[in-house]
């Protein structure tokens, strides 16, 4: 059964929660042999309707700016000497999103039955990632947890920048070919019409391109609602295919052999690899389980399969350049160089920060001039478009005066 409570701590603090027992008695008893007084013990029904609830299971979530915050806040706290309970205490009080609450008041269990931040944060792999827990963790064993957060959310934060300049500059070219096709069909459904009854009406010869248009036209004309239909649908369709397991290797394939995007893929993914395999290295993690740990951060699968054989090169004894070295088309010259000597001055997490800051550097200049470069592809395509669409409803016109003549 699950009930949610209220307790009076040692130190006098309220902390509430939920938790399963097998009654209020059982459930009572726990919070006691603890050290705690129970105040109240409610049972919560599983049945029974909670819009509240359930708006909050569909649509809240723990975003990655409140992680940073969550991250900045408990770092700063605990610098300035409050337990870790007291300072996620103070962290519930702040929160309005309510799934954060309930995680926050998880912690709050955990760390007072005695578990540790990691293993708390361990029980929501669907909001913090395993870079998260694993520095959390590694800051709990070399007894500097507030500076292992404070790098866990510097990591975010630049993670997150970088994400949003590059969607930032995609935005652009996504908003202008999305109110283009919008037009082209109001154009198709109302204009062409009109202009296909003056041709009818004088006898005129159509081309071939003006027939494809009058007979678009009539088709969007008749049918509007379904067109759009159609339309959306077939994008949302192709995005999904794309998206399909059995099209990673392929998708991912394409992306890194795009003249601009590709490009651009190589250097976020290497300021990725390099910056996780830093900040991991820098907290006391493992090589091995860094490695493991940066997989699940790149995002393109080739790049994951040389991160998995670097790891198999150093279970080899090998030294880790070595498998980036094998891979010039992934990964950059100048990032093998820098690894191979902080491998041998035994600076390799410096040496790393190094590569991920000129690598998001160099990111964050193409993202501000991308606009500028996809602007002329733009106005080709939008220009052929509307080209066509002249030429084809004009060229009947010059056979109309030509005829009057």
């Amino acid at each position: 059964m699950l009930f949610t409570y209220k307790a009076k701590l040692k130190n006098g603090e309220i902390l509430e929660g939920t938790m399963e027992a097998a009654d209020r008695f059982s459930l009572s008893r726990e919070l006691k042999s603890k050290g705690n007084t129970p105040i109240s013990i409610i049972e919560k029904s599983e049945k029974s309707f909670d819009i509240n609830s359930l708006f909050g299971k569909f649509f809240s979530k723990v975003k990655i700016e409140e992680q940073i915050l969550l991250t900045k806040n408990l770092s700063g706290m605990l610098r300035a000497g409050l337990s870790l309970f007291r300072a996620l205490s103070v962290l519930r009080k702040q929160t309005k999103n309510p799934k954060l609450d309930k995680i926050l008041a998880s912690l709050s269990d955990e760390i007072n039955a005695g578990g540790t931040l990691s293993t708390g944060l361990a029980k929501f792999p669907d909001v913090f990632s395993k870079l998260f827990v694993s520095m959390s963790r590694a800051g709990e064993e070399s007894g500097d947890l507030a500076g292992a957060l404070s790098e866990v959310g510097s990591n975010l934060e630049k993670a997150h920048s970088l994400t949003k300049k590059i969607k930032g500059a995609l935005i652009y070219p996504g908003v202008i070919l999305s109110a283009m096709v919008l037009i082209g069909v109001l154009m198709f459904a109302f204009v062409v019409p009109t202009l296909a009854n003056t041709f009818k009406e004088l006898g005129v010869d159509l081309p071939a391109s003006t027939k494809l248009i009058i007979a678009l036209g009539n088709f969007f004309s008749e049918y509007l609602i379904l067109s759009l239909v159609l339309i959306f649908g077939s994008a949302f369709g192709i995005f999904s295919f794309l998206r399909a397991p059995f099209m990673t290797k392929y998708v991912d394939y394409a992306i890194i052999r795009l003249p601009i995007v590709g490009k651009l893929s190589k250097e976020l993914n290497t300021a990725r690899t390099t910056r996780t395999m830093s900040s991991l290295l820098l907290s006391g993690v493992s090589i091995i389980r860094a490695i493991e740990i940066t997989q699940d951060v790149v995002q393109n699968m080739y790049y994951k399969k040389v991160l998995d054989e670097a790891k198999i090169q150093i279970e080899k004894g090998s030294p880790f350049s070595k498998a980036f070295e094998e891979h010039p088309e992934l990964y950059p010259v100048m990032m093998t160089e820098m690894i191979e000597v902080g491998e041998e001055t035994g600076k390799l997490s410096d040496m790393l920060f190094q590569v991920a800051a000129f690598y998001e550097g160099e990111i964050e200049n193409k993202t501000k001039n991308l606009s500028i470069v996809i602007e002329p592809v733009l106005m080709l395509f939008i220009g052929g478009a509307v080209g066509f669409f002249a030429i084809s409803m004009i060229s009947p016109l010059y056979s109309i005066m030509d005829n009057i003549k």
